[in-house]
């Protein structure tokens, strides 16, 4: 029996952050001037300057779609949960205080409105697309470059995930929120996080360890 090595924390954080679909970008509020270019930018949007709001949407835009994309794991709600998202920053950009940074801030509105659209999602229960095949019959049926099928696998295995582990892990790994900041969003003390976080994280790498495919290889890399 082959043994499953665990799939490095970096390498599921990266293959988080990406868009399902594409390959990974840099995220552009990780710049050379990073919450003091968004700090700027939210001084001048408040100020009525549509030019700095458009920019500062569109610089945070891909993270917030992703942190959307894998909690619901379902496209056209995701968008939906973005548009949603971004309205509602905008309406309470007033409310922005500074005292962390904006895409934290930001993270945290998309949190919500993900978990509003869950609690709709219950009261009208649907099959996601992603859950009507599996990724081993995409792989044997259509050419997909690896860094896709690898992103195909891990949001196929973040789906797998019970529900209250998937969104920890990632509120942690794709959104960059601290400990603290996730306890507060989700109303359950930092020791549930964290033990939620370690499980998710751990669930997850199984799932993918016991994905097969010719594109899938275990590692060892830190």
């Amino acid at each position: 029996m082959q043994l499953v090595e665990p799939v490095p924390r970096r390498v599921l954080r990266d293959l988080l952050r990406a868009r399902p679909g594409l390959t990974p970008t840099v995220v552009s509020d990780a710049g050379a001037d990073g919450g003091a270019g968004d700090l700027a930018l939210v001084t001048a949007a408040r100020a009525g300057d549509r030019q700095a709001l458009d920019q500062l949407l569109r610089r945070h835009y891909d993270r917030v779609y992703a942190v959307c994309r894998r909690i619901l794991h379902h496209d056209a709600d995701a968008a939906d949960a973005t548009q949603d998202a971004l309205i509602a920053a905008v309406r309470g950009l007033a409310s922005f205080d500074g005292n962390a940074q904006f895409g934290t801030w930001l993270y945290r509105v998309a949190t919500n409105t993900c978990l509003d659209h869950l609690r709709r999602r219950k009261r009208r229960p649907t099959t996601p697309l992603d859950e009507t095949f599996s990724v081993s019959e995409l792989i044997a049926t259509r050419p997909f470059d690896s860094t896709v099928v690898d992103q195909m696998a891990v949001q196929a295995a973040l789906g797998r995930l019970p529900e209250d582990f998937r969104i920890a892990v990632v509120l942690r790994d794709v959104a960059d929120l601290d400990y603290d900041a996730i306890a507060e969003t989700l109303n359950v003390p930092i020791g549930t996080v964290r033990s939620r976080i370690a499980r998710g994280r751990a669930l997850l790498a199984k799932e993918l360890g016991n994905q097969t495919g010719p594109h899938n290889h275990p590692t060892n890399q830190p």
